[in-house]
Formats: C-alpha cells, structure tokens, sequence
C-alpha cells in the first residue's frame, strides 16, 4: 500500500503541473485510478479523482489571481452557471449513454486544434475589451460547460481556455487563470454528487491531493514565467492527446 500511494501521489503530482498550465489532470489521474482499482465502482474512483483536482486547482486559482487580472465580472457569473451545470449533467448520466458523445467531442477537438494551430497569433494577446452583454454570455457558456463535464468531462479545461480566448477575447495566460474558477466549481458539484452516490477513497484522495497541489505551484510558476506563447504550446500537445485518447477508444469500441 505505501508504494502504491507513493506511485499515485506521483501521478498526481504530475497532474497538477499540467493541469496548471492548462488543464487535462484528468487525462492522467483517471486511467490510472481505474488501472490501480479496478473492482471499485466508478462514481467512487471519479469522485476520488475530482477530490485530489480540486486542491491543485484551487492553489493554481489562488497564485493566478494574485499574478493575473482575471476578469471576474464574467468569471464569477461563468462558475455559478457551471456549478449548477455541472450537478444537472451528473445527474442525467444515468438516462443517456454518455458513449454517443465520444464522436462529437472528437470533431469538436479537432476543430479547436485546426483553429489554433492555423491561427498563429491565436491567444497570444488580449483582443478586446470585455462588455456588459459578455455577463449573459458567460453564463450561458459556463451552464453548457459544467454540464458537459459533469455529464462526461474528457477536455473540459481546454474547451475552457478555448472559449475564453475566443468568445470574451483574453490572451491563453488569463483563459488559463479564468479557467480554474469553473474547474473548482464544477470539482465542487462532482464531488457531492458522487458522495452522495457512493464512498470515496479518502485516504488515497488526500494523498493524491495534496501531490496535486505541489504539482500545480510548480505549473502555475512555470505558466507565469514562460506567457501565454508557451501556454498556447502546452495547450495545443494537451488537445493533441486528448485526440488520439478519444480516436483509439473509438477505434477499440468497433
């Protein structure tokens, strides 16, 4: 049991640092829960995944907003959307097959990393100033992410930070640091959804979040010093990743 905490904490110091910068922690965490674990139910091992986020999250929310303006007046109204998001698409996986949403997600990333990739200048620098109908539309854009991620999850980070960028015209450094708040509000809706739907893994939880959170102070560190051009590097391999993920269990599924 002690190596295997020391190998999840590792993982989960991993994590953190990616997510950091620019999300896709779960990418990492959650396979290997599920590889270490495999007679446990799923809602106790993605609960226990979303338990160990949530503190690294939180700390690269907390060195963000002292480094960077984040935009709260789109940000705030943006999370409290995505926290009720969130619960409502937990709720609704047990009615739908979340499986039908693989292809779609797939075209969607890949529109994002086309989008990206072409767009040299693409986040580099703010674009616009934000305005008052941004609040609406902040809501409505975080409503439909935090019930994505709460009805199937896989790149909710970067459809944050690609949302951001696009729609309300930040640089990929603030998306980034904008990002984070939703991620912890949709952490927070998860994790009680899933302990009231089961028991979570608390020993191993903590110890893979308080790894996380070391991992994040050096992500977000590393994201502060090295700007938006390199956080538009990370996100694009992150994109790329989640691609190939989604293809191949696709591809295993025919």
């Amino acid at each position: 049991m002690p190596f295997d905490l020391l190998f999840l904490g590792t993982v989960a110091f991993f994590a953190g640092l990616v997510d950091a910068v620019v999300g896709g922690g779960g990418l990492i965490q959650i396979p290997v829960l599920l590889s270490s674990f495999p007679q446990v139910a799923i809602p106790t091992l993605f609960g226990t995944n979303k338990l160990s986020s949530i503190a690294g999250t939180g700390a690269a929310l907390w060195h963000y907003a002292r480094a960077v303006r984040i935009p709260w007046a789109v940000v705030l109204p943006a999370s409290g959307a995505a926290l009720l998001g969130a619960w409502f698409g937990a709720a609704v996986v047990a009615w739908l097959p979340r499986e039908a949403m693989r292809p779609l997600v797939l075209v969607l990333m890949l529109g994002v990393a086309i989008h990206t990739f072409r767009r040299k200048d693409f986040g580099h620098a703010a674009t616009r100033e934000l305005r008052p109908a941004d609040t609406w539309r902040a809501i409505a854009f975080g409503g439909v992410i935090g019930f994505y991620d709460g009805f199937f999850g896989p790149g909710t980070g970067s459809f944050l930070i690609f949302g951001f960028v696009r729609l309300f015209g930040m640089d990929f450094l603030r998306a980034s640091a904008s990002a984070k708040l939703i991620n912890v509000a949709t952490n927070v809706s998860a994790i009680s959804f899933f302990a009231s739907h089961g028991p979570l893994l608390w020993t191993v939880g903590l110890v893979m979040a308080a790894c996380n959170l070391a991992g994040a102070q050096v992500g977000t560190l590393i994201a502060l010093r090295r700007g938006s051009g390199f956080v538009r590097q990370a996100f694009l391999v992150v994109v790329s990743v989640l691609i190939a993920k989604l293809a191949w269990e696709m591809l295993q599924g025919l």
